[in-house]
């Protein structure tokens, strides 16, 4: 076993790394949940978690993963044989449907090539035909955590109110929030899911959904069971800063330091801050020679990005290298791009330092690997990260 000194490198796009003043938030011991000390911190997590989402509206957070955001998103809105417009754009909005699915829902799920966003013209084409107003949700995927592909949700619900068409819009934000800009009220999304391991820079185990006043008249007149992730249950129980389960009090600590810590450095520019990682991230393999798993360059994720590797070389193999040389994890391409794509995480409590980091493990462990690429990526990435363009492409030839 290789012997590693310093700080493990964790650059996969979640969980993300976690600020020590999350962690000592955290190290707290344990409090009565229903006491006025616990209620102090219900409203502080409740009304800040209202920022991050820019919502007034309520933001249900649940003891669990995005997964289970996503089964609440879907039991509070809809019942079995309900109509909803899914669209491929990668693994998560797969296992999205999975889910629906599993709920038996009536999934007309838009295919995709993963190197894109979602489709807006094929959902177009399904509002504009659904003169009986049958489809009942349009649900996305913001930012595909897969893929490095964003779907802009303003752009769907523009499509859906120039359509006249009454379905709820739900938007996965699980690796989008707190990272990329997201207006839940101005963009007129009914429900928002989203987790706590990403841009949030928490472990895993919240999910949250944010919810429009039209969804919750929905979930009010929904005929579909549910217990455990029922809305209006939470909310009644919020007004008093509390829940109606015992809650994952020591998350909580660190969500109050989270959201203290993104407030601080201010949204706007902790999404700029992503903007220039990405960018930087990009420069260096266009130098190298490689590309990128997104193929739109307007949909290029702020918080991560995917990398294709060349024809006969395994992603993961060169991933393998990374770990045991450099005591560093990249993310592993999945499903259908599993050994094909690697993913660089530039995502949450993240500087420019810990970027060149990432990129010379990365430039060197291509080498190591006997990776096809042109050297002098990450000499481009410095110059983005310094506001200087990259002149030109380096004369090296390919090895």
């Amino acid at each position: 076993m290789t012997l590693h000194t310093g700080r493990h490198f964790l650059q996969i796009p979640g969980p993300t790394n976690i600020p020590d003043r999350v962690l000592r938030a955290m190290d707290m011991p344990g409090l009565d949940h229903r006491g006025p000390e616990f209620a102090e911190l219900g409203f502080a997590v409740l009304e800040g978690m209202q920022r991050m989402f820019r919502t007034t509206q309520p933001v249900i957070i649940y003891p669990s993963s995005g997964t289970g955001a996503w089964e609440a998103a879907i039991v509070n809105t809809l019942a079995p044989g309900d109509k909803v417009i899914m669209a491929e754009t990668g693994q998560f909005a797969v296992l999205w449907r999975g889910i629906a699915e599993k709920f038996k829902l009536d999934v007309d799920f838009i295919p995709g090539d993963w190197r894109r966003g979602a489709d807006l013209a094929a959902i177009e084409a399904r509002l504009a035909a659904d003169k009986a107003h049958a489809i009942k949700a349009v649900m996305v995927v913001h930012n595909e955590t897969s893929t490095g592909c964003v779907t802009f949700p303003l752009e769907v619900r523009k499509i859906m109110d120039g359509a006249k068409h009454p379905a709820l819009l739900m938007v996965d934000t699980i690796s989008g929030l707190g990272s990329l800009e997201y207006e839940h009220d101005a963009w007129g999304i009914d429900v928002s899911v989203a987790g706590s391991q990403k841009g949030l820079m928490l472990p895993p185990g919240l999910g949250f959904n944010a919810v429009s006043e039209k969804a919750l008249e929905v979930a009010k007149t929904n005929p579909g069971l549910r217990s455990y992730w029922e809305w209006q249950d939470v909310i009644a129980f919020n007004k008093l800063g509390t829940f109606p389960y015992t809650p994952a009090c020591n998350l909580l600590y660190g969500l109050r330091e989270a959201i203290k810590m993104l407030e601080e450095e201010g949204l706007e520019n902790v999404f700029t801050r992503h903007k220039r990682h990405s960018a930087a991230t990009r420069a260096a393999m266009k130098v190298w020679g490689l590309e990128t798993q997104c193929q739109d360059p307007h949909a290029h994720s702020p918080a991560l990005t995917g990398v294709v590797m060349p024809e006969g070389h395994d992603a993961d193999h060169l991933r393998k290298i990374v770990l045991e040389t450099f005591d560093m994890s990249l993310g592993t391409g999945l499903n259908k791009i599993k050994g094909r794509v690697f993913r660089i995480g530039h995502i949450g409590h993240f500087n420019d330092l810990m970027l060149m980091g990432t990129l010379a493990g990365v430039e060197m462990g291509l080498d190591l690997a006997k990776v096809p690429h042109r050297a002098g990526g990450v000499l481009a990435a410095m110059d983005v990260l310094k506001g200087r363009d990259v002149v030109a492409m380096p004369k090296a030839a390919v090895a």
